[in-house]
C-alpha cells in the first residue's frame, strides 16, 4: 500500500513503485508513470488575479524537486486529509482524499462563484492489481461515482438539488500495469476502489459539513 506523509502546506502520496496514473491533476494530466503523488495547499492570496497558475505551480514544484509528481491544488486545510483502504478477494485500494465544498455543483447546472471562495475534491487511489489502459479507465469511472455518491449523502442542497461534486475536483487513480481489463462494479477490483473512495470522501465531506454548517445549509 502507499504511504502518506503531511508537510504542510503538502501532502504526498508515495505509491511504493512507478506505476501508470490517469488523472486530470494540473501537474501532469493524462495517463503518466509516476511513483507518487502531491497536494499544494494554497490561499486565495497565493494566487491574485492575473497569475500564470500553471508557471507559479511548476516553481513550487520545483523547488520541492517535485516536478516527476501527479499533483494537484488545493484550499483544503492539508491536516485535513482523510484516508481509507479497502480489500476485496486479495485485490487492495487505498484512497487518499482532500474535501473541500464551498463551490459545490449539481452536475448539469452551475453557480456564480466569482466572488466566492472555491473549494475543491481531490482524490487519489493507488491499486495493488494490475490493469490494462482500459481497465484504468473503467477504474476512473468507478472512483468518480464514489465520489459523487459520497457527495450526494452528505446532504449539500442547491437550488438545482443535492451537489454531486464541486466544479474543481479532480481524481487520480494510479495501478500497476496488467492485463486486467475489467474494474467494474460487478468485480472485486471495482468494490475495492468503490469502497476505499467512498469512504474516504464521505468523512470528508461531513468534517467539512460539520466545520462549515452555515454555507453547506445557505
Amino acid at each position: 500500500m502507499g504511504r502518506v506523509t503531511l508537510e504542510r502546506p503538502w501532502i504526498e502520496f508515495d505509491l511504493g513503485a512507478e506505476m501508470r496514473v490517469l488523472s486530470w491533476a494540473v501537474n501532469r494530466p493524462g495517463l503518466v508513470t509516476a511513483r507518487r503523488i502531491l497536494w499544494r495547499e494554497v490561499r486565495n492570496s497565493d494566487l491574485p488575479p492575473g497569475l500564470d497558475v500553471r508557471e507559479w505551480f511548476a516553481a513550487e514544484l520545483f523547488a520541492r524537486s517535485g516536478e516527476d509528481a501527479v499533483a494537484f491544488l488545493t484550499s483544503r486545510d492539508v491536516r485535513r486529509y482523510c484516508e481509507a483502504t479497502a480489500e476485496v478477494e486479495g485485490i487492495c485500494a487505498h484512497a487518499v482524499a482532500t474535501v473541500g465544498l464551498s463551490n459545490a455543483e449539481r452536475v448539469g447546472s452551475r453557480i456564480d462563484y466569482s466572488s466566492r471562495n472555491w473549494g475543491t475534491i481531490n482524490v487519489a487511489v493507488h491499486l495493488t492489481h494490475g490493469l490494462t489502459h482500459a481497465g484504468l479507465i473503467e477504474a476512473m469511472s468507478i472512483a468518480v461515482q464514489a465520489r459523487t455518491a459520497a457527495v450526494m449523502e452528505a446532504g449539500i442542497t442547491l437550488p438545482a438539488g443535492a451537489a454531486t461534486g464541486t466544479g474543481t475536483d479532480c481524481v487520480a487513480v494510479a495501478a500497476p500495469a496488467g492485463a486486467n481489463p475489467y474494474a467494474g462494479l460487478h468485480t472485486a477490483t471495482g468494490e475495492a476502489i468503490g469502497k476505499a473512495v467512498y469512504q474516504a470522501v464521505r468523512i470528508g465531506a461531513l468534517e467539512w459539513k460539520s466545520t462549515n454548517r452555515r454555507a453547506a445549509d445557505a
